[in-house]
Formats: C-alpha cells, structure tokens, sequence
C-alpha cells in the first residue's frame, strides 16, 4: 500500500478516534431533566438539581464535560410525576370494607439519594414510583383505618388526605422525593352481598341516629316546658301577691267562663242569690252574707 493512503488511513482512523473520545467527553442535560455523574459507578456530582422558585433558564442545563469511558450520566426528570394505587381494600373503623383508588405526585428533589437508594443504573423514575407505591398503600392503611367511613363524604376528607401526605413524606424522604399531593379518587363498597349488608347496617345506624335525636330534642322540650310553667306561676305568684283581692276577681272570672259556657245554652245552672259562689257578682269587696 503507498505511503499516502497509509498515512490518509492513519489519519481517518485517528479522527474516529478523536470523535469518539469527544463524545464520550460531552452531554447534553436538558431543562426538565437532572443529572448525576457516576465514576466507576460511584457518584461524583449531580447536575441541574430541583430548586425552589427556581425561573425557566437559569438552571444548570445544557452541555456538561464528563471523563470519556469511566463517567456514566443518569438522567432524572424534574417534573412533577405520579404514582397510581387501584382498588386497594381497606377497612375503616366502622368495620366497612372500601375500595380505594388514589394517587400521589411526587419530585425528585434529591437526585443523589434517589440513584443510590434505588441502585438505578437508569429510569430511576420509574423505580423511585415501585417504591413509593406500597408505601402509599400503607400510609392509606392507617389513616383510614382510624378514620369512619363518612369522613371520606365530609370536609373532613381534606383534612385525612393531608394526614396521608404527612406520613408518606416521612418514608419517601429517604428516596430523596417530595409528596407535592394525594388524593383519593374514590372510596367504594365492594359489590354484592358485603355492600346490602353495608347499607343496611348505615341504614340501622342512621336510624338510631335520629332516634337519639328525637329523644334529646323531646327531653330538651320538655325542660323548657317546665321552666317556662315554673316561670309563669312565679310571676302569677308575684303579682297576685301584691293584690289578693284581685286574684279571687280574676279566679271568679275564669270560673264563671268556664262554667256558663258549657254547653252553649242547653245547660241551666240554678244558684241561690245569696250563693257564695256568686258574690263577684255583687260588687268587688261586697260583704259575704
């Protein structure tokens, strides 16, 4: 082979070469990604992180130099992402089995833990959510567990949600991922015989509910009844007190009321007019005769 196509061969191969080691030097991290550095499979450095309020362009992202051939670059997504729980059984601590379907986003905001904690040599993402996702069904576990079965149909839902969020945060810290939310799509009785037995025992239990309160707001009347009669003949006391003359006027009055208006004329009273009973009917402080 000629002098000149050795060397032109030489050269072409050193140029391959030279690409290859370049390409291996350099990378590209984009925006919504974050990156760590592994040496000999042992991080080095992260890239990129996830920091609060942090604008759109002011990252680290872009073209980052690495060692050709011995640093290897894991991408992490910076976004918001999910993990799904379906049809988890549950039973709250009114002894009512539920179905739950519910979910929680989730950022990775520490990278580093998230690759070592998961030994991820890629789609760390997607192991970080296996992990999360038992976890989520625990913390579910014990929150409605303690929790009735009407609390998922009150304002108190929110409330238990936060306690949920709270305590997955606790366990998912260690995978270095923040809980931005969980929430539950929907808390069902299972289908058939368990469900008939479900509604009749709320059914039951409504019931007794409302006899309860029935029975207070019967009782609570009867007090106010009381009180006000007790009222009522205090102050009677008190005023006839001040003018006992008065009193038996007005007991006459009410008795003849009560007396001449029965029947509607068809009964006759025959009195003595010397009767005591209508001595009102002499003039106020007559004498008795």
């Amino acid at each position: 082979m000629p002098p000149f196509f050795r060397s032109a061969m030489g050269a072409g191969i050193a140029a391959l070469l030279l690409l290859i080691v370049l390409a291996s030097s350099f990378t590209i991290v984009p925006e919504t990604s974050q990156a760590v550095i592994l040496r000999f499979e042992q991080p080095v450095r992260t890239v990129n992180v996830w920091r609060q309020g942090q604008p759109l362009g002011a990252s680290d992202a872009g073209l980052i130099a690495k060692v050709p051939f011995f640093d290897r670059v894991v991408l992490i997504d910076k976004r918001v992402l999910s993990v799904d729980l379906s049809s988890q059984p549950l039973l709250s601590t009114d002894q009512l089995p539920l179905e739950v379907d519910a979910f929680a986003r989730f950022r990775i905001v520490n990278p580093l833990k998230a690759v070592v904690s998961t030994g991820s040599t890629g789609a760390t993402e997607t192991l970080v959510g296996e992990r999360l996702q038992p976890l989520l069904g625990t913390a579910l576990r014990n929150e409605l567990g303690k929790q009735p079965s009407s609390a998922l149909l009150s304002p108190e839902r929110g409330r238990v949600m936060l306690n949920i969020r709270t305590a997955l945060q606790r366990r998912a810290s260690d995978y270095g991922v923040q809980i931005v939310d969980v929430r539950i799509r929907h808390a069902d009785l299972p289908e058939g015989t368990p469900l008939e037995s479900a509604l009749a025992r709320m059914a039951s239990a409504r019931q007794q509910q409302a006899a309860a309160i029935r029975a207070e707001g019967e009782k609570q009347a009867q007090i106010i009844r009381a009180q006000a009669d007790a009222n009522a003949s205090r102050i009677y006391a008190d005023s006839f007190n001040k003018d006992p003359g008065f009193y038996d006027f007005y007991r006459a009055m009410q008795s003849y009321r009560v007396t001449f208006s029965q029947g509607q004329g068809e009964t006759q009273v025959i009195l003595s007019p010397n009767d005591a009973y209508l001595k009102q009917f002499s003039g106020r402080g007559a004498a008795r005769p």
